[in-house]
């Protein structure tokens, strides 16, 4: 097939696409390079890219896709603080906008990456795709509201998909450290704190970036009849965690560190925990493999290998997404709606 994945140069899209290049797929990208200065110890794969951004994607730029994968959007709860109607423009209007496009110009399937954090302050109840939403930030409510545009788009010769992935660690030559898993193992190994801005007690479903990965090219593999209209929470129902134990595991990994709070470490209001049966066991050929003591270990040894150093990975943007955009802000290469000055 010829996939479009859109966010090929982000933290997942950037070893998306040599999955999808293995298993046999033609792929073309879209993506305004905002963290084209972000690698970690590599480049990313070239493959053609639509050069435009999502806000402004028409039918023709899509002539001849098979299927979309759409992996673009600010990322994180932070960046969407950064302006929350920037978050409804990119991540809402933007992606309405690529699918009805998409619609329009023949494309098959449309595989969207949603996020578990639409179920938002859940409770102690394992919840599955049934469960009711409580978005607690505009990235949230962003995804539901997608979703909700997406149903009204499917029918005999579109079929949509919602892969509601758990939080996201591991390896990424786009890597993000402002993300738990990733950022607890990099702070342990650079400062020898396993820091908690949290009280450690909320719970959190967590995937590695390879099983999201292998998730939705099962669902771009898979019958149709499997996939269409479908919702999916991606992860491994034995992979919640309280942050707490986050920070135990990786404690055990990282050699000299110990675990420690931030100033002014409180509650979470993100605190849930996901079931993720229906993946499991009515998504064909989904077999996550992933564990967060074998993602720390090798968050540990990539970072070790790459020589990690607190300048580089505390101190400096490259890794944080907010910051990169008000880095490219402060030095006028991008405007305030996130657009390139030409």
């Amino acid at each position: 097939m010829k996939v479009l994945v859109t966010g090929q140069l982000g933290y997942i899209g950037v070893e998306m696409v040599p999955a999808l290049r293995a298993a046999g797929h033609e792929v073309v990208g879209l993506d305004t390079g905002l963290y084209n200065e972000c690698d970690f110890t590599a480049p990313p794969d070239q493959v053609p890219n639509i050069d435009v951004d999502m806000r402004d994607i028409t039918p023709e730029h899509l002539k001849g896709i098979d299927a979309v994968m759409h992996l673009a959007a600010l990322s994180n709860d932070p960046l969407g603080d950064l302006d929350k109607q920037l978050t409804y423009d990119i991540n809402l209007h933007g992606s309405i906008r690529l699918a009805e496009a998409a619609k329009k110009a023949g494309v098959k399937r449309f595989i969207f990456s949603s996020s578990c954090s639409l179920y938002g302050a859940g409770g102690d109840d394992f919840l599955d795709e049934s469960a009711a939403f409580n978005p607690v930030t505009a990235y949230g409510e962003s995804k539901i509201k997608v979703e909700q545009a997406l149903q009204s788009l499917a029918d005999d010769n579109f079929s949509p998909t919602y892969m509601r992935n758990a939080t996201a660690y591991g390896v990424s030559r786009r890597l993000r450290a402002d993300i738990v898993v990733n950022n607890l193992t990099g702070y342990a190994l650079t400062t020898g704190k396993v820091l908690l801005q949290s009280d450690g007690t909320p719970w959190r479903p967590l995937v590695h970036i390879g099983d999201i990965i292998h998730a939705f090219i099962a669902v771009l593999q898979a019958p149709r009849d499997a996939i269409h209209n479908e919702a999916f929470n991606i992860g491994r129902t034995a992979e919640n965690y309280q942050i707490r134990q986050v920070a135990n595991i990786v404690a055990e990994v990282v050699p000299n560190c110990e675990v420690s709070f931030a100033s002014g470490a409180s509650a979470d209001i993100r605190d849930y925990r996901v079931s993720f049966a229906k993946a499991e066991t009515k998504l064909p050929g989904y077999k996550p493999k992933w564990t967060v003591k074998t993602g720390v270990e090798e968050l540990y040894n990539a970072y070790k290998k790459a020589g990690l150093t607190k300048e580089q990975f505390v101190d400096a943007p490259t890794f944080y997404r907010l910051k990169t955009v008000r880095g490219l802000q402060a030095r006028g290469i991008i405007d305030t709606k996130l657009r390139f000055k030409h």
